[in-house]
């Protein structure tokens, strides 16, 4: 490996970075020297704008892959090489605002009832009921799961970040009845071969096919269930500030996305235009 990429892995990891984040960033700085057949020190703004405006409007890539080619370049750049790094000569692509795809209380129940293995319908359970991201569920621990507070621990949040959520009841009787069966020793769900967590690849697939059988909308994945999750409880009252820690978000404008999409309860709501008497016939 180039030394300076070795220099900003060694960076990354300083400042820790997880493992995904920190081969997600090589990949894309290798991607960008390797396109201009230079090595990655020799880049310079020009060729950086260039690769960025063809991935943009020849390439036609997604707004998350360029910007994560931005942030890394960006990291490179200033940390490792210790560069400024000059934002006016390179804006940041404006991410689209999307609403996250939250499922109805009867679709993830179905989800549920669908799932005839033990082992993946106990993940989705706890997805669902705690809140989870897919990264989150893989890396719990049988150690994890405290049902005398009747809390999860999680050790692996975004960021790096411990919290603590929701463990229902339903879910510690579906968790009691996995654990007799598979008997877990370390790893909460993990690959019996191994001992090491299960590949997000596998129950992003099992939610996958049970999605197209149930006929869920099409953008829907595994962690639309984390989406439903908080949109669940903000229809039920949960004051937002609660559904903020629960989920681990840094940010509770990270949280108020929920609320645009509670519009069941919202679309109850009398509109004000009703009130004026003028067009009370």
């Amino acid at each position: 490996m180039n030394q300076s990429l070795v220099k900003m892995k060694m960076d990354m990891e300083l400042k820790g970075f997880s493992e995904k984040t920190v081969a997600v960033y090589l990949k894309n700085v290798k991607a960008i020297s390797n396109h201009f057949g230079i090595s990655p020190q020799d880049l310079d703004y020009e060729q950086i704008r260039l690769f960025l405006h063809h991935a943009i409007t020849v390439r036609k890539l997604s707004r998350s892959y360029i910007n994560s080619m931005y942030s890394a370049i960006k990291f490179y750049f200033e940390t490792t090489l210790a560069r400024k790094w000059d934002m006016k000569h390179i804006p940041r692509v404006k991410s689209a605002s999307k609403l996250p795809v939250a499922l109805s209380p009867e679709q993830v129940s179905a989800l549920f009832s669908h799932i005839s293995n033990l082992k993946h319908r106990t993940m989705l359970i706890t997805c669902y009921s705690a809140g989870l991201r897919v990264g989150e569920l893989l890396q719990l621990k049988c150690s994890d799961i405290d049902s005398g507070s009747m809390s999860i621990r999680v050790r692996s949040g975004k960021g790096l970040k411990e919290r603590y959520t929701l463990l229902s009841e339903y879910n510690l009787k579906a968790l009691r009845k996995y654990h007799k069966l598979y008997k877990p020793s370390e790893y909460l769900f993990a690959n019996p071969s191994t001992g090491k967590p299960l590949t997000t690849r596998t129950i992003q697939q099992v939610f996958k096919d049970a999605k197209d059988s149930l006929r869920f909308p099409p953008d829907a994945t595994i962690h639309s269930l984390r989406h439903s999750f908080a949109t669940h409880l903000i229809r039920s009252g949960t004051d937002i500030a609660t559904i903020q820690k629960l989920l681990g978000h840094a940010d509770i404008t990270t949280t108020a996305v929920y609320l645009h999409i509670s519009t069941p309860d919202s679309l109850s709501v009398r509109s004000p235009l009703d009130t004026f008497e003028v067009f009370h016939d």
